[in-house]
């Protein structure tokens, strides 16, 4: 994809959206000023570099912010806390995911996913006029991880914005903590044999970061030990019918072990659709 133009900070930021859903004293909605950016930006630095391993540049460590250009074209959902506060007396964010719609990708160059992954088959394959969205950056702060709101409330949040925008095709990358492709071999597996896409846009990963993911034969696996194994945005996107490409990829910077996933939005399943307000 070309870039047409230079876009300024968060340009292609959405605004005016009212809130999405509420869940307590927990809302979710879209980023609309420069300073809520940042907060996820912030929130996105606390997870996955003070929490997790992931190496930051100096200039994200010296702003203590998780950053790169696809957040100038890019949305970003919010879940915020009303009964909290950040340090510029905002109420706090503490989950976050990053949305790229195809013709966002178009400004940024392309999409964040096609440095990991050989996409183009799988963009040449969909029906002409199919509208795309790249799913990418999700994290929820340590302390609301284990209340299933605030992740509801994430999807909740995204699918009215696919109902926003008539998105047919998600997809990005989703990823296991580790680097050991070994220490993965059953949930890698899994997902290979059990998980794949279709063959005709099957997504593959770039030869050069091609991490083999049959690593077990397909007879030698217990499908539940598998499923315990995966990360539980993984195993959210699993249950919605998510397809899996061919192949993983090592993220040293973020110390991860990162896989593809497909997901036509009239096949996600019917009980996803109902919970989080897809029925119509």
């Amino acid at each position: 994809m070309v870039n047409i133009h230079e876009p300024g900070p968060f340009e292609a930021r959405l605004a005016h959206w009212p809130v999405l859903a509420v869940s307590g004293a927990l809302e979710v909605r879209l980023a609309e000023t420069d300073g809520e950016v940042e907060a996820a930006q912030r929130l996105r630095y606390r997870v996955f570099y003070e929490e997790m391993s992931a190496v930051p540049s100096p200039h994200m460590r010296e702003a203590r912010r998780d950053f790169d250009h696809f957040d100038e074209v890019c949305d970003h959902l919010l879940v915020v806390d009303r009964s909290l506060t950040d340090d510029d007396g905002q109420p706090a964010v503490v989950g976050t995911y990053r949305l790229m719609r195809d013709v966002d990708a178009i400004r940024a160059g392309g999409f964040y996913t096609a440095t990991e992954f050989d996409i183009s088959q799988m963009l040449t394959g969909v029906p002409l006029g199919t509208r795309l969205l790249e799913l990418g950056r999700s994290c929820v702060l340590k302390a609301y991880r284990s209340k299933p709101a605030t992740m509801q409330l994430l999807w909740r949040g995204l699918m009215v914005y696919v109902a926003r925008f008539s998105i047919d095709l998600m997809f990005g990358c989703a990823s296991f903590s580790g680097t050991d492709p070994k220490a993965l071999a059953l949930p890698l597996s899994y997902l290979h044999h059990f998980h794949p896409m279709p063959d005709d846009i099957r997504v593959r990963a770039i030869a050069a970061q091609f991490v083999d993911m049959n690593l077990m034969a397909k007879e030698a696996i217990d499908p539940r030990d598998a499923i315990r194994a995966l990360p539980p945005l993984l195993k959210g996107y699993l249950r919605a019918g998510v397809c899996i490409g061919d192949g993983a990829v090592i993220d040293r910077q973020f110390g991860t072990t990162d896989v593809f996933i497909y997901c036509p939005v009239a096949k996600i399943d019917a009980r996803y659709r109902s919970r989080f307000g897809m029925s119509a």
